[in-house]
């Protein structure tokens, strides 16, 4: 009986072990999110973050600049704020979708980005105009990450 009983809970364990990943992937750690003193769509941002299940610091920065040099993102891919989720980087007013599949399938690049502040993005006003493009930040072309 006790052999059962322990092949049945592995069995369920196996099966259950990718969705808890998933879930501890996706919420893992906070986010701190580096904004310039005088911007409110960021404070925008980070509550859309919040609402979706992520912890969100908040630092301000009068030059964004350095901090987006600091960590490697390219002037092409700048967006509103910087956000750091562990080991990436992650620029601009992206999507929730997005951070996840950064998160969950780790890839070996340093972050990405939603270049700009586009109407409609999470956190922004306005209507949405087209489809929500997040490009990979690495060296080299940059490439799309994940589309809306």
């Amino acid at each position: 009986m006790r052999r059962r009983t322990f092949l049945a809970t592995s069995a369920l364990g196996a099966l259950a072990s990718p969705f808890l990943a998933l879930r501890a992937s996706a919420s893992e750690g906070s986010l701190t999110l580096i904004k310039d003193p005088n911007c409110g769509c960021c404070e925008g941002h980070a509550s859309y973050l919040e609402e979706n299940g992520f912890s969100v610091q908040i630092q301000e920065s009068a030059d964004l600049n350095s901090v987006r040099k600091q960590y490697g993102v390219p002037e092409a891919l700048a967006g509103c704020h910087t956000i750091l989720a562990g080991a990436y980087v992650i620029e601009g007013h992206v999507p929730v979708a997005a951070i996840k599949k950064l998160l969950v399938e780790r890839p070996a690049i340093r972050g990405i980005s939603l270049p700009g502040m586009p109407a409609g993005s999470p956190g922004m006003g306005g209507e949405k105009e087209g489809p929500l493009v997040v490009m990979v930040i690495q060296d080299g072309m940059p490439k799309v990450f994940w589309t809306e």
